[in-house]
């Protein structure tokens, strides 16, 4: 086939009907060349369910460019921005992320994550309580981005009153994950937002010196494996990826989540008729709809991937988003399934790069779905164009406006315990 055929690269991402709808480009790449050269963007794309988990199982993560790398190519003004990304443990492979992860690990156990569950409860309630009256809400601006926001400011250990700042930094250096293209406007704001946050955070670690308490900081600070501990700079780089993978994929689960619920009346039915479908709701929809859509991993070695031969230092990009549709994989993988079983989406990727904070996004989405789908009656679409990000590795809505029976609200209770 014609390698250089535009109509087949993920390009075509750039254009806002496609990002409405990318998954028709995922089954042709899948369909016609799931191991796909994209010469636009100097990378082989990978979609099928069986070579992505390949790629995230093998190929290195050392994806994100060094500050020498960037003083090569002229964008040296972009070095304290890599500087931090080569010390987070998303960009690592092992021994470093063995290492990384192992302490991080510590400071975010399940027991850890699971005392937060009565507080993420009253956060959700508060929000909710806010809009109710109203009858309509955004689901994006007043709810999916200030819970995660919140969440990530209690798990840092840092004042939850920050939560609105730790929003537009996330937001900001998330760019930083996904842009296809050099834009310097957005430079400028990556490279404000980096500063910031690494000023704001050697903040934290300071005052965890003189008032140690719990917390994420707090955890990262003195975990130990056999005598060795994180340094302050790897603090610091792990705080603003944990705290930027937790807020963007969490607020793109609830959104997206919300948008194919009331896309899918029938889904939606059975899963206000049942919450205990709660949790394979949540499964579903990071399948259907996944935050994070795509990764780039680099060949550690000449080798054959899909028939073809990928030589070593080749960008790879692994679409987990055409992954999560496979037929192969998945049966009728285009249909929303509330209470698919076998759904071992790759969402939160796989393997030793499988998401550290998944626990948490799991519960966080769990609480949130079942709590506003118990609370605001008759929920429904606002009629008017939905405006997707140009992000486009995360999945997402700027906003997302919808209305409801304000007079039925109900009030917050105790919600019944998903199973995990």
């Amino acid at each position: 086939m014609d390698h250089s055929d535009s109509a087949l690269s993920l390009f075509q991402l750039l254009d806002p009907a496609v990002v409405a709808d990318p998954y028709p480009l995922y089954r042709r790449l899948r369909s016609e060349d799931p191991v796909h050269w994209d010469p636009f963007l100097h990378a082989w794309v990978v979609t099928s369910y069986a070579d992505v988990v390949t790629v995230l199982l093998r190929f290195s993560a050392r994806a994100t460019p060094t500050p020498e790398h960037l003083q090569a190519v002229g964008l040296s003004a972009l070095t304290p921005v890599a500087q931090v990304m080569v010390r987070q443990m998303l960009f690592m492979d092992a021994p470093a992320h063995t290492r990384i992860r192992g302490l991080a690990s510590q400071a975010f156990t399940p027991r850890r994550v699971e005392r937060l569950r009565a507080h993420i409860q009253d956060i959700v309630d508060g929000l909710l309580d806010r809009v109710a009256p109203a009858g309509r809400m955004d689901v994006i601006g007043d709810f999916a981005n200030p819970l995660p926001a919140i969440v990530s400011a209690e798990m840092l250990g840092v004042p939850t009153s920050d939560h609105q700042q730790l929003k537009i930094w996330s937001a900001d250096f998330a760019e930083a994950l996904g842009a296809f293209q050099h834009d310097p406007e957005r430079a400028v704001k990556i490279l404000k937002a980096t500063e910031e946050m690494i000023a704001y955070f050697q903040s934290a670690i300071l005052e965890q010196r003189r008032h140690p308490h719990d917390g994420l900081i707090h955890a990262f600070m003195t975990a130990e494996i056999d005598g060795d501990r994180l340094t302050d700079d790897e603090v610091v780089a792990n705080c603003i990826i944990t705290m930027v993978g937790g807020q963007e994929t969490t607020t793109n689960l609830i959104g997206n989540g919300i948008l194919t619920l009331l896309r899918n009346p029938s889904e939606l039915a059975r899963v206000v008729g049942d919450a205990t479908l709660i949790p394979s709701t949540v499964e579903e929809l990071l399948r259907y709809e996944s935050p994070s859509q795509q990764t780039t991993r680099i060949a550690p070695e000449d080798l054959v991937l899909g028939g073809k031969h990928i030589r070593a230092g080749q960008a790879v990009i692994a679409v987990m988003g055409a992954a999560n549709r496979d037929p192969e994989r998945f049966p009728d993988p285009d249909r929303l399934d509330v209470a698919r079983t076998d759904n071992r989406h790759l969402a939160f990727g796989w393997a030793s790069h499988f998401c550290f904070g998944a626990p948490l996004a799991r519960l966080e989405g769990q609480i949130a779905f079942a709590t506003i789908l118990r609370r605001l009656a008759n929920l429904q679409l606002e009629p008017e164009p939905l405006m997707w990000r140009s992000h486009l590795a995360l999945r997402g809505l700027t906003a997302l406006h919808v209305r409801f029976d304000a007079a039925a609200v109900s009030a917050p209770r105790a919600p019944v315990r998903p199973s995990a």
